[in-house]
This record gives structure tokens, sequence and C-alpha cells, in this order.
């Protein structure tokens, strides 16, 4: 007997789609429209709603999905989701690498973009699908507690590492069994809070929103991410759920995008509970699907909405087939009706935290590192005998240096002990390890960070997720300083490891301050006291703001929740086995009055600065040092006038004039000199990666489109507007350290 159509591989996507459909119940058409959470009620999700997805799987759960799937009328397979955001987070011991906004500080697609491979490869191996990353959001307000999920400030530097992780995570297309789904996420303006506070309400405009929030995502909309993720948040009164011009006008309409939308967290539930916009779930529903949703995350509540909305001619059927049609479509792209993609427990063997893994791992959390301030202290010497006082909070926590998304940060109750310990080389491990035959190591913690309380609020919100518990700063403990104080005393230097917490970083874990919090500032004023030199390692999720005292640290260093083999990185930066090589993705403030701090502001004439403080950040976009000197120098124009089609080409001299070998960023920025409409001074438009060794030059080509030196006008269109602009290239994105060549586009006739 002949199988179904739609369990013909044989047979095009869309006839076998057609087929399956039109077997489907409404009951079952909707269910496939919902994914739920796989820590409740697995059995009824997928026997009695007949779920097309789930989420937050333990491995026995996972196994226990699969087989009551096959019990089903017409047993279509499920997709499994995971939040794999900087490698397959809730598996244990799976490599996790440093966060999103750590590679950013590599500036290297092709890094990230074997990042999200190796990411794939292991999750694939778990039986996992579908990754709900990368986080295509602009970080503005640092006090956000999702700031490390990002790419950081700038649009273009997101779009291209963005696009790289997509192409990581989807390989050579869905048909390769170890290809995962990538997210595009959070569409869109998410992070345009309030005050910092996670998934406010955001206060932006079209223009705004066209300038610098959406380029990024049409970028990897149109280099085929597979799915997209609707934010919680509304603009302009309309939540982005139901938000018709943004989903319908620009995603499906101007960018032509085809793949499936699911929403965030309850979105749907959202609309009828803290947005209020209607009055019962069959109204959400119908809003929902009619605005283009595929995929409702987490709302139990959509399935019998849904059908009420039909039965009350709320939503016509064939919506909800058009949106069951794209996630079938998903499952048939990745063969799942073929094979389920189970897990395989010899391939996870194979991958998981293999050792090419933990190379690259390592890798990564070298290039992560950015070296902000430096007297000469660094590198230490490699074969001399030294003194070493190891101190502060973070020098010996690996669940903070993991970071959020990772085993223990809370997200999995199966894996709430976090990674094996063994797996990762805290910064306290690889000093000992690291420092050369003759040395003395010493340790001490010297303060504490904060405890956690219960919510006053409650113990969980509306729609029953718990609340996080509140954090409460510890005050500094006089013993603890002393201790640590006498250690600094008697070394040679000091390595003060400070930062945040877990329980400061994350979704509904805003910040009111950047100040490292508890008692870390006494803590860095009484080393700092001592006289001896103090390296400043701020191994944290986000930017802070650091105190008077830590202007007078030997060297500073920024270690983004660096990972597993990040202390190794740590350690051999410290040495000099490595060249640091990092570069700001973000600017760091001075004092957290002056958010937001990123480089490119709209400008204006009394916004330079505070009457008390200068809104020049501590260290801008871009900023990294290396162990030796660059010069730039003979920036040349070579096509000095261009059509709007063309290619603006450029060579620079960059020289290495130290004693040790670097790897420059060479930033690319251009200026629009006269605009019709308000615009930024500069935005970055390319960046290379230059390998020098001491006392080498290179001539850097440089390349930008035309077509990329564009503006919204005040109608709200993206042009390139003709007339001289210049460029401007150097090591960061401060004026001061950028040369500039200028070039003119001319009008097309």
């Amino acid at each position: 007997m002949a199988p179904e159509p739609y369990r013909d591989p044989r047979l095009p996507i869309a006839e076998r789609v057609r087929d399956l459909v039109g077997r489907m119940t409404l009951a079952e058409k909707v269910g496939q429209m919902l994914q739920l959470d796989g820590r409740a009620d697995v059995p009824a999700a997928v026997l009695d709603m007949h779920v097309g997805s789930l989420l937050h799987m333990s491995p026995e759960a996972l196994t226990a999905a699969h087989r009551l799937t096959e019990r089903t009328r017409l047993r279509i397979p499920l997709l499994i989701g995971e939040d794999c955001i900087h490698g397959h987070s809730f598996w244990e011991g799976a490599t996790i690498f440093p966060t999103q906004l750590g590679l950013a500080a590599t500036f290297d697609t092709d890094l990230v973009r074997r990042v999200a491979r190796i990411t794939a490869v292991e999750a694939a191996a778990t039986g996992i699908h579908w990754t709900f990353s990368p986080v295509l959001c602009i970080a503005r307000d640092l006090r956000w507690g999702r700031v490390s999920e990002t790419f950081g400030e700038d649009p273009y530097l997101i779009g291209e590492l963005a696009t790289a992780m997509v192409h990581g995570y989807q390989g050579e297309g869905l048909a390769d069994p170890e290809a995962i789904l990538a997210t595009a996420k959070h569409f869109a303006g998410y992070s345009e809070t309030q005050g910092g506070r996670d998934a406010s309400e955001a206060d932006i405009s079209r223009r705004k929103l066209r300038s610098w929030y959406l380029p990024p995502f049409e970028k990897v909309a149109r280099e085929g991410s597979a799915t997209f993720m609707l934010g919680y948040q509304a603009i302009d009164g309309v939540p982005i759920t139901i938000n018709d011009w943004l989903l319908n006008d620009v995603l499906r309409g101007e960018w032509g995008y085809t793949g499936m939308l699911v929403t965030d967290w309850d979105n749907v539930g959202n609309l009828v509970r803290e947005q209020r916009l209607f009055p019962d779930y069959a109204h959400a529903s119908a809003a929902a699907v009619n605005a283009g949703n595929d995929m409702i995350m987490t709302t139990p509540a959509f399935f019998q909405g849904a059908q009420d909305a039909v039965a009350l001619g709320l939503l016509d059927e064939a919506r909800i087939d058009a949106a069951v049609g794209r996630i079938l479509a998903v499952k048939f792209a990745l063969g799942l009706f073929e094979d389920p993609r189970l897990p395989n427990v010899a391939r996870q063997r194979e991958v998981i935290a293999h050792p090419d893994h933990t190379a690259l791992n390592l890798e990564v959390a070298r290039r992560s590192l950015v070296l902000l301030e430096n007297d000469g202290t660094l590198p230490l010497g490699a074969n001399q005998s030294v003194r070493i006082a190891v101190v502060g909070p973070n020098a010996d926590d690996a669940a903070t240096q993991l970071g959020d998304w990772a085993g223990s940060s809370g997200q999995a109750s199966w894996l709430s002990h976090g990674h094996p310990r063994e797996q990762i080389t805290t910064v306290l491990d690889a000093v000992r390890t690291f420092a050369p035959t003759g040395s003395t190591v010493t340790y001490a913690r010297g303060a504490e960070i904060l405890t956690t309380g219960p919510d006053p609020a409650g113990e969980f919100f509306a729609d029953g997720q718990p609340r996080p518990r509140i954090a409460m700063p510890v005050d500094p403990d006089p013993e603890q300083i002393a201790q640590a104080v006498e250690s600094a005393q008697d070394a040679d230097v000091v390595v003060a490891v400070v930062g945040d917490r877990i329980e400061l970083v994350g979704e509904g874990r805003s910040t009111a301050t950047l100040e490292l919090q508890g008692g870390q500032v006494a803590l860095l004023d009484a080393l700092v006291a001592t006289g001896k030199p103090v390296v400043l390692v701020v191994l944290a999720s986000k930017p802070h703001v650091l105190p008077p005292s830590a202007s007078h640290a030997a060297a500073v260093i920024w270690a983004a929740n660096p990972g597993m083999c990040g202390g190794t990185a740590i350690a051999e930066l410290l040495w000099g086995v490595v060249e640091p090589s990092g570069r700001l993705p973000i600017s760091w403030p001075r004092h957290v009055g002056q958010q937001p701090t990123f480089y490119n502001q709209i400008g204006a004439q009394h916004g330079h600065r505070y009457a008390d403080l200068t809104q020049e950040p501590q260290w801008v976009f871009g900023d990294g040092l290396s162990y030796t000197s660059i010069e730039y120098s003979d920036l040349a124009c070579l096509t000095p006038v261009v059509g709007a089609h063309a290619t603006v080409r450029a060579e620079v001299t960059v020289t290495n004039t130290g004693q040790r070998p670097a790897l420059e960023t060479v930033q690319v920025y251009v200026r629009d000199v006269t605009t019709s409409a308000t615009w930024a001074d500069r935005e970055l438009k390319a960046f290379y990666q230059v390998h020098l060794a001491p006392g080498a030059s290179r001539r850097v080509s440089v390349e930008v489109p035309a077509s990329e030196c564009t503006l919204v006008n005040a109608s709200g269109m993206r042009v390139v507007e003709p007339g001289q602009f210049e460029l401007l290239v150097g090591p960061t994105s401060r004026t001061r350290d950028l040369l500039g060549a200028s070039f003119v586009i001319e009008e097309q006739a």
C-alpha cells in the first residue's frame, strides 16, 4: 500500500504540506502552532493538545515525548527547541563559549560562524532542532539585564556577526543532519527600554526603527535565517506580536521573508494580561494569527482560544492553515518525517566537548579579551619567578565565568548543579598553572558581591513563571579585605578579579546601577592603596562603572564571561603567551547617569557634556590595546568620485612600531558631510584584521559599497543622498584616532 503523499520524500515540500494540512482537524492544526514547556505535563501536551514543538526538555522528557508522538493519529514529528545561546547551554559537559558580547569583541565573523557550527553539531546530537539565537538587539542602555546576549551597540557589526552565526547554525542547508534552525531575535526594538527595564514599552519611532534597529534583521532575513522571534514589547502602543506594519509590510512584504515566526514566551497571554488589549484568549489568539504569527510559545490557552476564535468568526481557518503550512514546511525541510533526529548517544560521545571544540573555545576566549589599560606591567616575565596575589570574588567562580544561559544560570532544573567543574578553568586555576617555576601564588576572596531574597511582590508572575530573587549587595567585610591586603603586601603583583554575578544578569534582572556591587569597591580601594601593581580583571557580563581607584591600576582587562577556557586565556594574556587583540563592541561609561553612551548618537549643540561630567565614555566602541604600538598613515581614497552603485576604494598604511606581534582591527567609518535629516556623525561600514610582525607595515585595502552610505530621510526612506562624504579609518571609533579622506557620490542620471 502506497504511503500517504505527505510521507513521500520524493514529492515537493509544498505538495506534502497541502496533503497533510488537508488531513488535519482544527484541533490538530491549532496544536501544531503551539510550542509548550517541556518541564510541564508532556503527555497532555502531546496527546491532548497535539503540540507541534517543545522546548526546555530534559534528556528523559525528550525521549518520552518522541515515544508519545508515535501514538498520535498523524505521527507528525516534534520540533525541539532550546536556548543554545553560546554553546549547548543546558547539556551537561557541552562546550560553553564566551557570551555573545564576548564573541563580538573578537570582531571576527569566521570565529563566530565556527562557534555556531560547533554548537549546532553538539546540539543536534542531543535531539535539538532549533536554537533561539542569535540576538540582534542593539545594546544602548547598559542597565538592561540582557546586554551580554547582544553583539553590542553597532548595527553593522551586529548584522555581520549575526549573519555568520546564522550560517554556522544552519550549515549548508537544513537537510544537513547537523544543521539546526537559527532564530533572529528579538524582532524588533526590544532593547530600546525605559530606564533599562527589561521588556518595557519601546518609545521609538518608525524612522528610528528603520535607521538603526531594522538593518541587522533585514540582513539576516535576506541571508536565510529560518525563524524570527518577536519581542515582548509594544511600539507606539502596538505590541510586536500583532504589529501588522512590522510583520507584514516590512518583514514579509518589503524583505520578502518566507520563514517561520515564533512569539517570545507567552506573548499571546501578555496581550490579555499586562498589555490588556483583548478581553479573552479567543480575541488575542485571533489577533496573533491574523498578524502572521506561526508558532505560539508557551501560551497553553491559545489551544482553546484559537478554536473559539474560529467558531466565533474572529479568525478564518485559512489563516491557521497558512501558519501550519509554514511550520510543516520547516519540518519537511529538516527531514524530520524521515528521520526525527532523535538523541544519538554514540554521536554525543563523539562530539560533545571534542578536543577540537575545546581548542576553538580557547582561541575564542583569547580573542574575546580586551586590554583597556596597561602601564607596562603586562606582560609579566615569562621565565621570571614572581609572587602573585590573586584576589576577588570572581577569581575562582566557575559559574560566573560561564555567564547566563549556561548550566546553573537558572533556566534548566535538570542542570542546576552546573557544568562539570573539571571542564572549567578559572583565573585562579590558570594562574597557578602558568606561574613560572619558583613563583608563589596566594588567593584571598576579599569581598562578596551579593546575597538574594524573595521578591516582595510574590513568588510568581501572573503567568505562573517564578519571579527572580532580588539581589541585595553585601557590605564590605573588614576581615576579608584585611586578608586580601596582607596577601597583596607580600606580592610583586596583584591580580584582582571583580565583576558581577548571574543574579544581576538576564531577563528580569536589569540593574539600577552599573557600579561594582557589594564589597568590591572597598576591596579595590584597599588593594590600590598598598602601592603594589594591581592588574584589574573585570570579569563581567557587560560594561561597569569603575571606581576612581581603578584609574591607578597597572592594567585593566575586560573578560566578558569568557566561557570554560576563560581562565586559561586570561593567564596566557598576563604572561604574554598570546597577544591582546579584542576590541570593545560597546562603550564603557564613567557614570551610570551618562546612559546612553553609544558612539553613533545624533549630535546636539549642548549635548557634548553635563554641567558636572563629560559625556565622553571611559572607553569607546572599538577601543582595545596591544602589547605593541600601532600607527596609521597615508590614507588615500582611490575613487574620489563614485556612482551610487559603485564601490569606494581606499588604502591605508598600518605599521607595528613596537617589539611584539599584533593582530590589529582596522575600523572603517563613513561620515555623510551634509544631510537632509539629522544623522549620526559617523558609522562603522567595514573592518579588517591584519597580522603585523614587529616593525612590519601593511598597505591595507579598504572597500565600502556606495550603496551602504545611506541614511533614513525625514520621510522614513533609506536612501543614498548624493554629495560629499568622508572615509574615516583607524583603531577606534574615537574621532581623534581616525584618519580622513574625502569622496563624492554623484547623483545618478
